[in-house]
């Protein structure tokens, strides 16, 4: 997939202001228009103006954009970097796109997910609902904590240039709650129109990076360092877990790559995930005569060859 230039597509600066860029796409699409244009790309240009103002009119598409895009350039082989989005906070009206006309699949790596539908306006009408993705330690899950998060709602300023509002609300994050789970809070999004209540915002929950956990689904994964002799003769070590140590045989012969499972330690519920240790076979380096001798008196003693596997 191809980063596509909105600017450079209306041959406008990152700065534009709105109004710019309202005048250039109405400039190109007058041209570009197929009802009146003889070019031969007259179409495909069309519906890039039409995908380019779709992104750039609106600010929180913009700005979004603009978070994830300043460091490409056109035609560069691009993929959305995990987690772009985080900490946006995005009102409820149709960001993605919805059943209006088909974008590129650039468009849709970055907006498609933020679909949300159009609330019909009314003299009384409920305000729209936010949403916004955060990033927890995975450590919350299991404990549950109270935490102060801060979102970024992109705005325009007073010359039509987009600034980014921000926010802090403090957060109470539930014991259990898993990547994907959704937090509500009530009355925290767009204002009531008239006697209509106020919005709410929605929080997508996703965890950090870990140094040394991932997780899948309710299940967390544990790389389990071992030295050989660890590993052929068993042991017993004392292995970390996202709410503490606990104790963990290994049993003997066991194999790189095998995976010891610790039920019910993964995160917490009714139904608890459990936790991994996938054991990796960790080679000491041989670098004084001490060590070379310990591994050339192995290789007397073993009848072994790794590479058995390979014949025929």
């Amino acid at each position: 997939m191809k980063f596509k230039d909105y600017y450079e597509i209306f041959g406008v600066p990152r700065d534009a202001t709105q109004d710019d860029i309202k005048r250039a796409y109405r400039k190109l699409a007058r041209k570009y228009h197929p009802d009146v244009s003889k070019d031969a790309n007259a179409d495909v240009r069309f519906k890039e103006l039409g995908e380019a103002y779709a992104v750039l009119k609106d600010p929180e598409k913009r700005a979004a954009y603009d978070q994830v895009g300043s460091q490409w350039k056109a035609g560069q082989d691009f993929q959305p970097p995990p987690d772009w989005d985080a900490g946006f906070e995005f009102s409820g009206r149709d960001f993605g796109s919805g059943n209006g006309p088909t974008h590129s699949d650039f468009f849709e790596a970055l907006f498609g997910r933020q679909a949300r539908g159009r609330q019909r306006p009314g003299m009384h009408a409920r305000g729209e609902d936010h949403h916004a993705k955060v990033l927890i330690d995975l450590e919350d899950a299991y404990q549950g904590a109270q935490r102060s998060i801060s979102l970024r709602m992109p705005v325009p300023d007073e010359h039509g240039r987009i600034a980014l509002r921000e926010r802090k609300l403090d957060v109470r994050i539930p014991k259990g709650i898993r990547a994907g789970q959704h937090l509500r809070l009530a009355g925290q999004g767009d204002p009531g129109v008239g006697e209509g209540p106020p919005g709410d915002l929605f929080l997508e929950i996703e965890f950090k990076p870990h140094a040394q956990f991932r997780v899948v689904g309710p299940d967390v994964y544990l790389d389990l360092p071992l030295a050989p002799w660890e590993a052929a003769l068993g042991c017993s070590l004392t292995v970390p877990t996202p709410e503490g140590s606990v104790q963990l045989t290994i049993p003997a012969g066991s194999a790189a790559g095998r995976q010891l499972r610790l039920k019910g330690k993964g995160i917490p519920g009714k139904a608890p995930g459990d936790l991994y240790a996938v054991l990796k076979i960790v080679l000491p380096p041989a670098v004084s005569e001490k060590a070379q001798a310990a591994y050339r008196a192995m290789a007397e003693a073993f009848d072994f060859n790794a590479r058995a596997p390979m014949k025929g």
